[in-house]
């Protein structure tokens, strides 16, 4: 079991590394082509991106990991049992988008040109939802590969997309551009989906019990499913709920609507993806780190279930001051190589000092999510979301530019991370 975690966390990182680096040429290929403004508003419509996708994907990922994991069903019924729940699960959500988009746009984020953008994540849910699905199965075999290649193959689909269509779009407006940017998502992900299915046993077939519905599969499903993805909704509310208090404050202080996609822009698409450039390596050691520790829980091996976590921790803490150095001594370096400008330097250079906390979250989460202590991580989310936008509404009140947004994020990892140290202790 050592070795093969070992090895998926390896072709998880060194996967990772490459995905990273493709996301990043993304980024930069994006920034551009839309330029800072552009940016802005694709961050502005990025918390409702995420809300949506949170809610149709469920977290059937962990709960197909875990379950595959514990190797106690027929894995090939379970996959084919939350298919078509999933499939009329994303039907009502992508109503519920269709309804809600001029909402959103106009009443929420005050700006009507967001609408078109809003609508488009229509394109990716269901994409989103199958491709999850099939990667649970594989994490829980610990076969890394598959999500891996599919990952990469994902981004390059998406560069070359981008650099193809994104200025022809430009040509016809900005926000024209904006929604194919949001719509790529969804044909980069059919990709990744054929990918993962070439992936899967060949000797497979499929049978009419295989079709028939399992209560008690889509009960297990629903039951790990469903706290988790309790936890990601209030993650996902609590980002969604990021620049609607950040334009209310701003605007009820004076400022304009330019300069809140601006900054929100800088803080959103150029800081904060260099401050956790490297959170790929944190997340898949906790990636790794989740069907090591369900098997472990399974057998009540509580001492192994410690030295894993102590290990993963130590690993993502060093991992994090190890960034805020380098960041602290090289913030306009970082910039220009890839922004090729200097907007944001002082935002970045605190975010590397206040981030540090951020990368020890994700072992801590799988670690409750493999002893099935998920409602912990509901409270954890619970306490990060009403610490965070509290303290975000009270600080951007003091008119101190978006700062507010990233010490608020350090007011709520500290919360959290003491809250989870308390509840770990009392488990092992």
């Amino acid at each position: 079991m050592k070795e093969k975690f070992i090895k998926s966390t390896i072709i998880l990182v060194l996967g990772g590394i490459l995905t990273k680096i493709l996301s990043l040429v993304i980024r930069i290929i994006t920034t551009r082509i839309v330029g800072t403004y552009g940016i802005g508003l694709f961050m502005l419509i990025a918390p409702t991106y995420n809300l949506f996708i949170t809610i149709s994907s469920f977290s059937l990922s962990i709960a197909i990991s875990k379950l595959v994991s514990e190797n106690k069903r027929n894995n090939k019924k379970l996959i084919l049992n939350i298919l078509p729940v999933a499939i009329i699960f994303n039907i009502i959500i992508i109503i519920i988008l269709l309804i809600s988009s001029k909402f959103i746009a106009i009443s929420l984020l005050k700006n009507k040109y967001l609408y078109y953008p809003i609508l488009s994540i229509m394109f990716t849910i269901p994409f989103v939802t199958i491709s999850s699905i099939i990667k649970g199965y594989f994490y829980g075999k610990e076969n890394m590969l598959p999500s891996v290649i599919s990952s990469l193959i994902e981004q390059i689909s998406r560069i070359i997309i981008i650099i193809l269509i994104s200025p022809y779009l430009l040509d016809k407006g900005l926000i024209y551009a904006i929604s194919g940017l949001v719509i790529f998502n969804g044909i980069s992900e059919i990709i990744s989906i054929i990918v993962l299915i070439l992936f899967l046993p060949k000797h497979a077939k499929i049978k009419k019990s295989d079709l028939r519905i399992d209560k008690t599969n889509i009960k297990d499903i629903f039951g790990i499913a469903l706290p988790n993805t309790s936890s990601r909704l209030l993650t996902s509310i609590g980002i969604f709920l990021e620049p609607i208090i950040i334009t209310f404050v701003l605007l009820k202080i004076g400022k304009t609507n330019d300069f809140i996609t601006r900054e929100y822009g800088i803080i959103s698409g150029y800081v904060l993806p260099i401050v956790t450039l490297p959170s790929f390596i944190s997340y898949s050691v906790s990636t790794a780190l989740l069907p090591v520790i369900s098997k472990y829980n399974e057998q009540r091996n509580y001492i192994a279930i410690k030295r894993k976590l102590k290990q993963a921790i130590m690993f993502c803490l060093v991992l994090g001051v190890f960034t805020s150095i380098i960041l602290i001594l090289f913030p306009s370096f970082f910039m220009k190589l890839l922004f090729k400008q200097s907007i944001g330097i002082n935002y970045l250079k605190l975010a590397s000092i206040l981030y540090i906390l951020f990368y020890v979250q994700a072992p801590i989460i799988s670690f409750f999510q493999g002893t099935n202590n998920s409602k912990i991580v509901f409270y954890i989310t619970l306490i990060g979301i009403i610490v965070k936008n509290i303290s975000l509404f009270c600080l951007t009140f003091l008119d101190i530019n978006l700062y507010s947004i990233l010490i608020s994020d350090f007011i709520k990892s500290l919360v959290i991370t003491i809250y989870s140290y308390i509840k770990i202790k009392k488990l092992l």
